[in-house]
């Protein structure tokens, strides 16, 4: 499908996902680390796991406090694959295996989670890209505006949407021109009266 506009929205959520991740990674080295002690027994496959996910789950979270200081390039953390590596030790543990099936469900949906929400604008409807794409002919609005960074999609069953938008170097007649663009056509799907 040609879209004739994408606006990328930012999303606030990155940080409590980083913060329930790094949770999570924590709570399960804790966890194959107690359940040698409770066994008294060294299991190097529990082992290996907690060692793994311990030194990436701090990788990560040095990393992070490097680019918060300005000192690395922009680079997405990701916990996915801490998470990943926890859920097969959670595989490996003697009780609750079926957590593995939580943590390897969480591995996809961090990824799906901060990815930047788009929605584009395509001359027969509107598409939000989210998990489930969902789309939306002209007629359900009743009026969409780009202005001063924050997208506001105005619903014909009174819902409304609003949300910022991430920051673009272009100037604001990139704006004018989505609002003119997205007028029209909205203009054009409006039901008319038989008068």
């Amino acid at each position: 499908m040609r879209y004739q506009f994408v606006v990328t929205l930012r999303r606030d959520s990155d940080r409590k996902i980083d913060v329930i991740s790094i949770l999570l990674c924590f709570f399960s080295v804790v966890n194959f680390l107690l359940e040698q002690v409770r066994a008294r027994q060294f299991k190097f496959l529990l082992s290996f796991f907690a060692a793994l996910v311990l030194g990436g789950t701090l990788m990560n979270i040095f990393y992070h406090k490097k680019y918060r200081k300005g000192e690395v390039p922009l680079k997405p953390v990701r916990y996915k694959y801490w998470l990943l590596i926890a859920g097969l030790g959670w595989l490996a543990m003697p009780y609750l295996p079926w957590l593995s099936v939580f943590f390897f469900l969480l591995t996809f949906l961090e990824y799906q989670a901060k990815y930047p929400l788009e929605i584009g604008f395509a001359d027969d409807r509107v598409v939000i890209n989210t998990l489930f794409k969902r789309k939306y002919d002209w007629s359900a609005f009743h009026n969409i505006v780009l202005k001063d960074g924050l997208l506001t999609l105005d619903f014909r069953n009174n819902r409304l949407f609003q949300k910022e938008v991430m920051e673009d170097e272009d100037d604001d007649g990139d704006e004018d021109e989505f609002n003119d663009y997205c007028r029209g056509r909205i203009f054009m799907e409006k039901p008319h009266s038989g008068i």
